[in-house]
């Protein structure tokens, strides 16, 4: 992303990764559980495990009134 940057000198890409970072941010600020359980499920997806589907992040960040 930052070599697109680079490249183009277009600041959009990178807004838009520092604004979804900061959503993230502060959800984990709020939900720390939420944040740690999502880690794992990600460990397993990773690890090629099956994993139970969570929720979208837009309906999670909807419930808690945040517009994404």
């Amino acid at each position: 992303m930052l070599d697109e940057v680079r490249v183009s000198l277009d600041l959009g890409a990178l807004n838009a990764f520092v604004h979804r970072w900061w959503i993230s941010a502060c959800d984990s600020v709020r939900d720390p559980e939420g944040r740690r359980q999502m880690h794992e499920r990600a460990e397993h997806v990773l690890a090629g495990e099956p994993c139970s589907e969570g929720k979208p992040w837009r309906e999670i960040h909807a419930a808690r009134g945040i517009d994404v």
